[in-house]
Formats: C-alpha cells, structure tokens, sequence
C-alpha cells in the first residue's frame, strides 16, 4: 500500500509542481496592483520565515553547520531573490503574466549546457532534440505579445530571473542536497527576507494597500508557492536529474498563459495552442530515459 502511494507520488509530483509554479505568476499580477513589487516580497518572506521556524519547531530537523549554512544563503539568493525579484519587477511594469513567464521558461536550455559540464550529467540528443522542440514551442506561445515600451525593462528583469533560477537550482543541486530541506529553507528565507526589506527601503515608496485581494493572493503566494512549490521543487532536485526538472520549466509558460487567459482574457490563438503541444512533448523527450 504504501509502495504504491509513492509511486503515485512521485509520478503526480512533476505535474502538481507545474501548476503550482504557474498560479505564482498568475498570483503575483494581482499582489503587484496593490503594492511595491520588492516591499510585497518582503511581507511575503516574513510570513514565511514564521511558518519555516514552526515547521522546524515541530520536526526539529537537524540544523546546516558552517559552510551548509553559506551555501543555504547562497542558494536562496538565487532561487528566491533574484528570481521571485525580477518575475515581480517584470509584471509590475506590465508584462503579462504568461509573458512573464516566457523568458524563466527557456531555463532548460541554459540547464543542460551548464549540467552538462558542472555536475557531469550527460545530455543525448534526444533530449537535446527535445530542448529545442521546447523551445520553438515557448516561442510559439507567446509569438504576438507586446514588447514596448516598459516591456523591455521586463524583458530584463526576466532574464535576470531566468539566470538566477537555472543556478540556483543547479546550485542546490550541488552543494544543498544534503541539507534538510527544512532547516535549510528556514536558513534560505531569513537572508532572502533580509534581502528584499533592504532592497524595499532603498529603491522603493513601500506603498501596500491591503486589500481583499491583495491579502488572499499574498496568502497563498506564501503558502502554496514558497512553502509548497519550493519544497517540492527541491524534493524533485534530489530524486532526478537537473536536465529533466528543468524541463518542466517548458509547460510553466504554457499553463500560465492558458491561466492569463481564464483570469485575465489574456487570449490564446492557434499558435499558441500548438506551442502548448510542443512543450508537452518536449517534457516527454527530455524525460525519457535511454
């Protein structure tokens, strides 16, 4: 019985991720109409820490020490704060939410070729095959979406997020895979709470409006995403490899934009669709094992 729970888990767990990963785009449009893209940040990381340091009161896992510690920081520099920074920078000066998602979704092309030298895993060209099919698909998507004026500021602080999400999550991979996952997330938000409330006090007004909407998207940004998608996003680093949890990254902007488009009208044509499809099967190549 509980053999087979895991199996069905572990196979569920890839796809419960996707989406999870997707709402946090959709949910960052609505927190950024009501406040400061790095200030919201801030709250979100201070709820949180609360919730990590009650986690680890209750299991009290065992507790990184010296360089773990270092390596914890640096790991949620880059898998939350420059990422989660430049995603909310991106839709704050409106990019799309499905828009936003496009530029963090090329992340397994810049994974495999980094994987490919750093942690020695080996690429074959069926997956490579699949990283490109990937690609055109992403490209596909969002083929006719608005890249103006403040857009290219967007597209930027995308970039930043699509190169600090690739090496954290290599660096995770690396130097965190022994660390619980608990203590090492609380490690990991402490720094990165710090982080966004320096950056909020010197670049930002700190504007908040606590509105109904604003509270709910915040509350589940901080729940779902930092604790559920992020704990299940390290789980997936442990158990597969780089290569093939980077590839999910490719249905990311995929379901966010069909999500734009209940939520917002965002609206798909046949392009799109097809680059939905091409993302789906370039999950399945990149994952097969041969």
């Amino acid at each position: 019985m509980t053999d087979g729970f895991d199996k069905f888990a572990a196979r569920a767990a890839p796809a419960i991720f996707v989406v999870l990963w997707s709402t946090g785009f959709v949910g960052t449009k609505y927190v950024v109409d009501n406040a400061d893209p790095l200030t919201y940040l801030a709250i979100r990381m201070a709820i949180v820490v609360v919730l990590m340091a009650i986690i680890c009161a209750i299991g009290r896992p065992t507790w990184p020490k010296g360089r773990e510690v270092g390596h914890s920081i640096v790991a949620g520099i880059l898998v939350h704060g420059f990422y989660l920074g430049g995603t909310a920078i991106a839709i704050s000066l409106s990019i799309p939410a499905g828009l936003s998602a496009l530029i963090p979704g090329l992340q397994p092309i810049l994974t495999s070729t980094i994987a490919n030298r750093w942690l020695g895993e080996r690429v074959t060209p069926l997956q490579w095959g699949g990283l490109a099919i990937g690609l055109a698909g992403v490209a596909l998507i969002l083929h006719d979406r608005p890249m103006s004026g403040q857009a290219g500021w967007g597209w930027i602080a995308s970039a930043v997020s699509l190169v600090s999400i690739t090496l954290g999550t290599l660096y995770q991979r690396r130097y965190c895979g022994r660390i619980d996952w608990r203590s090492g997330n609380l490690v990991q938000y402490v720094a990165v709470a710090v982080f966004f409330t320096v950056g909020a006090f010197l670049f930002e007004d700190r504007t908040v409006h606590w509105t109904t909407e604003f509270i709910l998207a915040l509350s589940w940004l901080a729940v779902a995403l930092s604790i559920g998608s992020i704990g299940l996003l390290y789980w997936l680093i442990r158990h597969q490899a780089a290569t093939s949890v980077a590839s999910l990254f490719y249905l990311v902007p995929a379901v966010t934009s069909l999500m734009a488009f209940v939520l917002f009208d965002e609206r798909l044509d046949a392009i799109a669709i097809a680059g939905m499809l091409a993302c789906a099967a370039a999950v399945l190549l990149v994952n097969r094992r041969v």
